[in-house]
């Protein structure tokens, strides 16, 4: 299979040949019509296997033709437990988005959290946060999630005993019941099933 069977945009057809992509791998392969589709799902794999272009790369195409000049509201969020996979993600969206309007942008804790703000302010399409920055953030009233349409969870059991607590839904609130759920992980776990079923 290549990229290319799978019906996706010039721009990112574009954008991924120059990285050095030439054909999916399967976590891709599998994973990548079921977002664009929008249908929930749990994503498995190693380390190095391309989880995160599994994902950006659908988000991508699907909001493509909904992004507005402000980059407002928030129709994307990836949550991950790490600053440091955080800012992984957030680059591949960029790079991944070269040829793309859509903005991307990524709030974690450990540093002021004026720029980041200011990052909202000016209009983003996806959002990558760590869970304590988000809320933070989100009671502050400087992240709105009501009119999110694609929540992926990265490595879930970092964020479970943020997710256990009650946070989730005090975080995510008013977006379950028109988000798409994915999850992506080493393994299918009985808590990170839980995920998409929050989102029926």
């Amino acid at each position: 299979m290549t990229f290319q069977e799978l019906d996706l945009l010039p721009a990112i057809l574009q954008a991924v040949k120059e990285i050095g992509y030439t054909c999916p791998s399967p976590i891709q392969a599998a994973s990548i019509p079921q977002v664009l589709a929008g249908r929930d799902l749990i994503g498995c794999a190693q380390t190095g296997t391309g989880k995160t272009a599994a994902f950006a790369i659908p988000i991508l195409q699907r909001l493509e033709s909904r992004i507005g000049r402000s980059h407002q509201p928030i129709r994307g969020l990836v949550l991950t437990p790490t600053r440091e996979l955080a800012l992984q993600i957030q680059e591949s969206f960029t790079r991944y988005a070269k040829y793309l309007p859509v903005r991307s942008a990524v709030i974690f804790g450990g540093v002021g959290q004026n720029p980041q703000i200011e990052a909202i302010r000016r209009g983003v399409d996806v959002l990558v946060a760590t869970p304590g920055r988000l809320i933070d953030l989100h009671n502050q009233g400087y992240v709105d999630l009501s009119r999110l349409e694609i929540f992926v969870l990265m490595k879930p059991t970092g964020c479970w005993t943020w997710a256990s607590s009650g946070m989730f839904e005090k975080s995510l609130l008013g977006c379950r019941k028109t988000a798409d759920a994915a999850v992506f992980r080493h393994d299918a776990s009985g808590n990170c099933r839980a995920f998409p079923d929050a989102f029926a």
